[in-house]
């Protein structure tokens, strides 16, 4: 298959091709094509659901060792608010999703599903 082909290319060009390696040689070349393959394989057989504003914000929260009561109090909301937004029974108004994204640094763009 083509697709495990290209997995195998890549494993065995990637300690030939460096930071130093002129991107015109023969192998950075067939590396860029390798992984072209194998990123729309992946793409149409494997793909990566975007995050919904429930699981940015759980992830946030996690990762910042914040408790919702914490992050209620910095953006004006009760911490049973906050618990609506990540089991998912609210979605943040557009205000507060503002807020959200700004104080657990999560991109706009991801809180839209952009």
């Amino acid at each position: 298959m083509q697709y495990e082909y290209a997995l195998e290319r890549i494993e065995d060009l990637l300690p030939v091709t460096g930071p130093d390696c002129d991107p015109q040689s023969k192998e950075a070349v067939e590396l860029s094509l390798m992984a072209e393959i194998v990123i729309e394989y992946e793409k149409e057989h494997f793909p990566i659901e975007k995050a919904s504003p429930a699981e940015l914000i759980t992830a946030a929260v996690e990762e910042k060792n914040m408790t919702q009561k914490e992050l209620a109090t910095r953006i004006g909301v009760s911490p049973s608010r906050i618990s609506d937004y990540i089991n998912g029974r609210a979605e943040p108004s557009l205000r507060i999703a503002g807020l959200l994204c700004q104080t657990l640094n999560i991109a706009p763009a991801a809180m839209m599903g952009l």
